[in-house]
């Protein structure tokens, strides 16, 4: 059988789905995957030639909603598959997702599969569609709604998108769907790692306002007029999407001394290893990845009380859950962690534990491929 994998960021192939793709050819099936910026000779395209898979690099614009482009993507995409013929298809991301699933129903694929990893940038502000992202959003509903009508099943990575995928009509009664633990984490290779005595506070995301990082900052500002010895990383890149920080901002936060700021990495387990608390103040996730591979290393989280972030804290337990934009809260939680030392170690551990039982990557992977009736 041929099975293909659509993405919109060559890297996550590797970093995200990897273990994914590895299940797959395991069980002998002829994997594909197709993605943007995978030219040949490329260092992404030769690690996953190496795996065993057949690349294609695909015409894809990850932002922005040019008609001409996306159509450019619909068409190549149905060409690839009529010409390899799989009788799997998978996308992930919002355009993999649309144009995939159409040009896999145009190409009469025979199984047709979509997985909703987050609502990003279209789906973030005021719910009624009063702000300016509301004439986005009215057409990624439509696409999504066409596209996912012809799909066999649709994995969401927590029950609040399901839910609003079913409230708003995107999903039709008759097709099916299922929620994964999110992408899961390789617990194997993200191990524990001992807390550092001081406090040391880490966020890892794109520098988007939607991740809260402005928040992040300023709750740092706060608990730093308390306790100087406070150090707030961050990493991440400053990214396209209309919503990204600007450079200005990030300079100024650097500047002042309020965040230290490390940049991006391809390897995150070192800043983890070396932070004592792990936060990610997110308006809104699919499950966050960041997060996962924080608990495998034995980190305590704060994060919001938001869609996706909400399934990885039992608050008081592993972490603390605070409200979206809540800079106040985020900041007592943060200080809760300096002024009771011992709750770090606790909690860490719990975090862990969770880890273990709920965010297993081959435990996810086995039960999206049972669900795909991949055995």
């Amino acid at each position: 059988m041929i099975f293909l994998l659509i993405a919109s960021f060559p890297d996550s192939l590797l970093h995200f789905r990897g273990p994914l793709l590895d299940a797959l050819l395991t069980r002998g099936l002829n994997v594909h995957v197709a993605a943007p910026d995978l030219p040949v000779g490329s260092s992404t395209r030769q690690q996953l030639e190496a795996k065993g898979l057949q690349v294609h690099d695909i015409p894809l614009r990850r932002t922005g909603m040019n008609p001409f482009a996306d159509f450019t993507t619909l068409l190549h995409l149905q060409r690839l598959m009529r010409r390899i013929q799989p009788d799997h298809v998978l996308g992930y991301t919002i355009k993999p997702v649309i144009y995939g699933s159409l040009a896999a129903l145009l190409a009469r694929v025979p199984r047709r599969f979509a997985l909703i990893t987050g609502l990003g940038y279209a789906f973030q502000g005021q719910e009624d569609g009063g702000d300016s992202r509301g004439l986005l959003r009215s057409l990624v509903q439509r696409l999504y709604g066409a596209a996912l009508h012809g799909t066999h099943k649709v994995f969401f990575q927590n029950p609040d998108d399901q839910a609003l995928f079913r409230s708003l009509g995107i999903l039709k009664p008759a097709t099916l769907s299922f929620v994964v633990n999110g992408s899961g984490v390789d617990v194997g290779e993200y191990t524990v790692a001992p807390l550092p005595a001081a406090p040391r506070f880490l966020l890892i995301a794109r520098l988007l306002g939607d991740k809260g990082v402005r928040e992040y900052v300023e709750a740092a500002r706060q608990v730093c007029a308390r306790h100087p010895e406070a150090v707030f990383s961050l990493v991440g890149w400053i990214d396209e999407n209309p919503d990204a920080i600007k450079q200005y901002e990030l300079d100024a936060w650097v500047a002042d001394g309020t965040v230290e700021y490390i940049g991006r990495l391809k390897d995150v387990r070192p800043a983890i290893a070396d932070c004592r608390i792990y936060v990610l103040p997110s308006y809104r996730e699919g499950t966050p990845r960041t997060v996962l591979e924080a608990m495998a290393m034995g980190r305590p989280i704060i994060t919001t009380d938001a869609p996706g972030c909400r399934e990885t804290v039992v608050d008081g337990d592993n972490g603390f859950l605070v409200p979206v934009k809540a800079v106040d809260e985020l900041a007592a939680a943060m200080l809760r962690f300096i002024e009771e030392p011992e709750l770090a170690a606790r909690m860490g551990a719990r975090s862990r534990q969770i880890a273990e039982e709920k965010y297993d990557v081959h435990r996810i992977n086995a039960v999206m491929l049972k669900e795909m009736g991949i055995q």
